[in-house]
């Protein structure tokens, strides 16, 4: 059994200048998955940066508001919302709210910095200590 408190994961900031804690990753705690799951935190005003993955990501928002962009679209997220992110598209969320914007990352296949690409520079290399 694998039980993972996010309060134990280690912050670091991802290359997309979210606030990110890696919560089952298969290279971190040998989660035996396909997919990563990372929660990310926004504080109100920010954003971040504009990325694309080579496999499809999942946001589902647990706190705040904000809005999401996709390609050439954009939409209103709140708590509750579940986004689909395809794969090579290019996204960013900003937080407009008052609150922190936190929400859950489902990347499939796992993230590695080998497949994505943030703002125009590839790889992103993050360092989790």
């Amino acid at each position: 059994m694998l039980i993972v408190d996010v309060n134990d994961c280690p912050e670091f900031v991802a290359g997309d200048e979210t606030l990110l804690r890696e919560v089952l990753h298969p290279s971190v705690n040998g989660a035996p998955l396909r997919y990563s799951i990372a929660q990310a935190l926004l504080r109100p005003g920010g954003r971040s940066l504009p990325h694309r993955l080579v496999g499809s990501e999942v946001y589902y928002i647990l706190q705040g508001r904000g809005r999401i962009c996709i390609d050439d679209e954009s939409s209103e997220v709140r708590a509750g919302h579940v986004v689909y992110v395809p794969p090579g598209a290019t996204q960013f969320l900003e937080n407009g709210g008052r609150d922190d914007l936190v929400f859950l990352c489902i990347v499939d296949p796992a993230w590695s910095a080998e497949d994505e690409e943030v703002d125009g520079e590839s790889p992103v290399r993050q360092d989790r200590s």
